[in-house]
């Protein structure tokens, strides 16, 4: 079992910059996979960007170049730097990990989630 809280999420202006935080802990491995991903109200949860052990990173398109994916292994931590906000940005966003990740950007790789941190970006 891994259990996974986020925070850092408030409310901020359009252009503006903020920086999640996802702690793991319990069964982590060196093999595991962690990614973030958000939900929008009425929208489907989608994903925002993915990150293996070894540090490969995969991003959706809608925040290429504006947020970046980190970790930082020996604390068992999960960054999301999201900067040039938009409004269309406001979600509830979650952390995910599983120890195989075919997929850094598919929600089925994903067998544990932490309870989401709400991001919401005003213009």
């Amino acid at each position: 079992q891994v259990q996974l809280v986020e925070s850092g999420g408030e409310s901020v202006q359009a252009g503006g910059s903020l920086r999640l935080s996802c702690v793991a802990s319990g069964s982590t491995s060196d093999n595991y996979c962690v990614a973030w991903f958000r939900q929008a109200p009425g929208k489907q949860r989608e994903a925002v960007a993915g990150i293996n052990r070894s540090g490969r990173t995969r991003y959706a398109d809608s925040v290429q170049g504006r947020f970046t994916i980190s970790q930082v292994n020996a604390k068992n931590t999960l960054y999301l730097q999201m900067n040039s906000l938009k409004p269309e940005d406001t979600a509830m966003y979650y952390c995910a990990a599983a120890y195989r990740c075919p997929d850094l950007l598919a929600s089925g790789s994903y067998n544990y989630w932490g309870q989401g941190t709400q991001v919401t970006v005003s213009s």
